[in-house]
């Protein structure tokens, strides 16, 4: 069994190769001159005619194989010509087979098809990023020229208005700068730039830090900032301070404007073997299914115009998910329409 599988793996082989052809003309040419001699009767010896036959047969076969050789060559040139993006030297492809032609072409052919799909991937979200920049900043453009027309128009001579609307001004000034430091931020972020400076910190520390911070926006719509831990003493954790507090500060600031007024945001740790997993949760409408795993995309956002009127980047969630995965964790959601949503997202201990 193993002599027959070899030998068929022999003659498999063969089949791609000049000289077979060249074997079976030789044949055919030394039958048929056989055949000419035995019906015509040529007045040749046995031995003469043997060499005769011989001869041809031979002579055919290498003039055959050189042909073939040439043809197959000179094709196999210009498709490896078309595919190979490096020049080949002389004598690079005397050895190379159908077989071995095919394998290299289909290889290159799946290899440039993938190459086209993440072309085309990548200017979907080109055309969309541009897109959704440009939507972006239109807004604060137009209301910029919209107040300074208003005031060149005469207002300007009216104190009370030409000061409100210098401050209207201002402040769609100021979200078009935070839009292009997010931007900034984020492109770092995914290039790699940006390095992460981490140190051993108590992470219940940097939670209550940013908590006190927020305290006066939570006031203003009468929510309770609330720090839970599954443990006392120290929750030591490895990473860099202010990219997590900057996770922290948008999680808990998402959660208290889309939070129910009234209401109350939850911080909680756990440990969780080598890592502490870190919670923001709030009672708010949350998130439709459908919605959440576009969540984290750049400028996503579930309710388009309730968020704009409440002001922010579009990029907060981006960016959010950038600095965790670049201190090697993860973050995730988990949300039930009507009862609220929870932001989980684990750190390394120290």
């Amino acid at each position: 069994m193993n002599k027959s599988t070899r030998l068929l793996s022999k003659l498999k082989s063969a089949m791609d190769q000049s000289w077979l052809v060249s074997l079976v003309t030789s044949m055919l040419l030394m039958m048929v001159m056989t055949v000419h001699i035995v019906l015509f009767e040529f007045s040749l010896s046995f031995s003469n005619s043997v060499i005769l036959v011989s001869s041809v047969g031979l002579t055919s076969f290498f003039l055959v194989r050189w042909l073939v050789d040439q043809f197959i060559y000179n094709k196999i040139k210009l498709i490896y010509k078309n595919i190979n993006d490096l020049k080949s030297k002389e004598g690079d492809l005397k050895n190379a087979n159908l077989r071995r032609v095919h394998k290299d072409v289909n290889s290159w052919n799946v290899k440039r098809e993938q190459e086209i799909q993440k072309l085309m991937v990548r200017e979907s979200y080109r055309r969309q990023f541009v897109g959704n920049v440009a939507h972006e900043l239109k807004t604060p453009i137009f209301n910029i020229q919209g107040y300074i027309d208003t005031l060149l128009d005469g207002a300007i001579d009216d104190k009370e208005i030409n000061r409100k609307f210098l401050e209207r001004a201002n402040k769609s000034v100021g979200r078009m700068i935070h839009i292009v430091e997010d931007l900034d931020q984020i492109t770092k972020l995914e290039a790699g730039t940006i390095d992460i400076e981490e140190e051993p910190v108590d992470i219940i520390e940097v939670i209550q830090d940013v908590v006190d911070q927020l305290e006066l926006k939570a006031k203003k719509r009468n929510v309770n900032l609330v720090v839970k831990h599954q443990q006392m003493g120290r929750f030591l954790v490895q990473v860099d301070v202010e990219k997590i507090k900057q996770v922290l500060i948008n999680l808990i600031v998402n959660a208290i404007k889309y939070g129910k007024e009234g209401g109350e945001v939850i911080c909680r740790t756990y440990s969780m073997g080598e890592q502490v997993l870190v919670e923001v949760a709030d009672d708010g409408n949350g998130i439709p299914r459908e919605h959440i795993n576009k969540i984290f995309e750049r400028f996503y956002r579930v309710d388009k115009s309730r968020d704009r009127d409440q002001g922010g980047s579009g990029l907060g969630l981006a960016i959010v998910k950038h600095i965790v995965e670049a201190h090697n964790q993860t973050i995730n959601i988990r949300s039930t329409e009507g009862e609220g949503c929870t932001f989980s997202f684990t750190l390394k201990k120290a």
